[in-house]
This record gives C-alpha cells, sequence and structure tokens, in this order.
C-alpha cells in the first residue's frame, strides 16, 4: 500500500478534536490492535487539521498511547502519513503518524515534528 507523507508545517494548527482511545481489532473477543512493527497497542486520536479559513477532523492511528494528549490541546505530529484503501468495494484514506505529543513536550529521540 502507497503511503503519501503530510507535511504538517503547512497547517496553521493542529489540535486534539477527540482524545486518544485503543483501536480494536476483533470487536466479539475485545482484543486491541497491536503494531507489528513495536508490539505496542495502536490508538486512534481524532485531530482537527488547520488551514487558513478551513479545518478537517481525521482519526489518526499511533503506536502506543500518546502521553498527555488531552481534548482540545494543541499538539505535533510527527511522520504524518495518509494510506489511500480499498476492501470490497468500500474505500478511504487512512491517516497514521509515527508520533503525536502536546505542542509544548519535548519531541521524542528521532526526527523533528513538524507543525
Amino acid at each position: 500500500m502507497a503511503s503519501l507523507p503530510i507535511d504538517t508545517a503547512k497547517f496553521t494548527g493542529i489540535i486534539c478534536a477527540v482524545p486518544p482511545a485503543p483501536r480494536v481489532a476483533n470487536r466479539e473477543t475485545g482484543q486491541l490492535r497491536v503494531d507489528r512493527e513495536t508490539g505496542k497497542t495502536v490508538f486512534q486520536v481524532g485531530l482537527c487539521l488547520m488551514a487558513g479559513a478551513s479545518a478537517d477532523v481525521v482519526n489518526v492511528s499511533v503506536a502506543g498511547e500518546p502521553a498527555g494528549v488531552q481534548l482540545g490541546m494543541p499538539v505535533a505530529v510527527r511522520d504524518l502519513v495518509a494510506m489511500p484503501w480499498e476492501n470490497d468495494g468500500r474505500h478511504g484514506i487512512a491517516f497514521r503518524a509515527a508520533e503525536i505529543r502536546p505542542l509544548n513536550a519535548p519531541a521524542s529521540a528521532g526526527k523533528g515534528v513538524g507543525q
């Protein structure tokens, strides 16, 4: 699946619109989704991406719980990508990030966080 990088520096603001929640892999058993590479639980965060006079809310998946991220809080996002998908005639775009953190929190080791 192709992933398309998103330059978060182009947004005038990114705010947590829906607090982090673990993603469920199996609704019948309640089993949580786990990242294949890290083994961490995958969380979903609703982010309001603002650019000029427009804003969109997208659900973004991230491996591990985004520490300190709360409703209404400005956040920084590292390595945001969009991944188009299609399954049984349905289609959409999934969003994933390497990290989501409060805007004023120090960045983790690795690439810088753009906002």
